[in-house]
């Protein structure tokens, strides 16, 4: 994998608002239609201004990092995260704002895991792709890009109006770490149930301050390990011991996220709670997320899920499934002891969670 690095020569003038610096990961934002191949291709920055001509109005300095070979988002690894980590941290001095243009499918998990790797950030990080390929007459990709550009490079009071990792998408700026992806076909494909917007987009973006991270006072921290020996465990009426034991009995197993019905509720099944048992004696951490999209964990206020509380798994209160498992992997690559790594899983880290 190699990086390209592009220019946009713009129509700013010596003196820019902002510089951004927008990392091209791949994904259906930056596919055109080859009208010899017949098919999608990745999209060529060098001509950007062909496609998004309303570029030129920006008084910013645009720069582009372009990922070669371009990531499907459903190939993205923990190593793609870790790059684009180091990618901020050795431009962070250099821009006032990132825009990472990303497939959808895998959006919310990315953009949790950067916002947990990158720790004191005071720049916005800003997530935004498309449903439809830039170079198509009805695509949102243009206005996707145009607003995630205009809100990196916002300023409130000298300091960035946004710093921390988010998504921009038809409208919207969520946090990274709140927002999952909900729609395949429309272009509404993100919400956040239990967080609210941090701006919106109409014919002017407001912001909603009240509902965005301080800007901390400590330098950036970019962390460079993630755990990756971590799993999702969803729960289903009529699932067996058998899956569940092959799951947890996984060899090198560290952490599972484990996806229970309602306010964390589980079975009480003998057999059931046995293997969690045996399986947080051996050392692994549990992670109790409710399947509700607005749901959240509340161990012991039902008797299904009593147990789980009294044996040691820890509750991941209003947290979606692509944070929690990022925070696993995140939390576990620290390598802490037993009582400071479930202290930090049960933390409010990034705004995961509300406490």
């Amino acid at each position: 994998m190699q990086t390209v690095k592009v220019h946009i020569d713009t129509a700013a003038p010596d003196d820019p608002e902002a510089s951004i610096l927008i990392i091209y990961t791949g994904g259906t934002i930056g596919m055109v239609y080859d009208e010899k191949a017949q098919h999608l291709v990745p999209f060529n920055f060098n001509q950007v201004l062909e496609k998004v001509p309303e570029l030129k109005q920006f008084n910013y300095l645009l720069t582009v990092i372009s990922i070669e070979p371009v990531i499907d988002s459903s190939n993205i690894t923990i190593d793609d995260w870790l790059m684009l980590a180091k990618l901020i941290e050795e431009n962070y001095n250099d821009y006032d704002g990132f825009v990472v243009l990303h497939g959808t499918d895998t959006m919310g998990y990315s953009a949790s895991a950067l916002s947990y790797l990158l720790e004191n950030l005071q720049k916005p990080v800003i997530f935004t792709g498309a449903q439809v390929p830039i170079g198509l007459i009805r695509t949102d990709a243009r206005e996707n890009l145009i607003t995630a550009l205009q809100i990196a490079g916002t300023k409130a009071h000298v300091k960035c109006r946004v710093p921390e990792v988010s998504i921009f998408f038809h409208n919207l700026l969520l946090r990274g770490n709140r927002a999952k992806k909900v729609e395949s076909s429309h272009f509404d494909a993100f919400k956040s149930e239990n967080y609210p917007p941090l701006a919106e987009a109409g014919i002017s973006i407001d912001f909603y301050d009240e509902h965005i991270l301080p800007c901390p006072l400590q330098p950036l921290k970019v962390h460079h390990a993630l755990n990756p020996n971590v799993v999702i465990l969803k729960l289903f009426p009529g699932i067996t011991e058998q899956v569940i034991k092959s799951i947890l009995h996984t060899p090198g197993l560290k952490g599972v996220v484990i996806e229970t019905f309602g306010s964390g509720n589980a079975p009480t099944s003998e057999w059931f709670l046995k293997l969690l048992q045996e399986t947080i004696e051996r050392g692994v951490y549990i992670l109790n997320v409710s399947q509700c999209d607005e749901g959240r964990v509340d161990q012991g206020r039902y008797e299904t899920s009593k147990y789980l509380l009294n044996m040691g798994v820890i509750g991941g209160a209003d947290i979606t499934t692509e944070a929690a498992i990022t925070k696993m992997m995140f939390v576990l690559g620290m390598e802490l002891p037993k009582e400071e790594t479930i202290a930090l899983l049960s933390e409010n880290l990034r705004g995961e969670i509300t406490l």
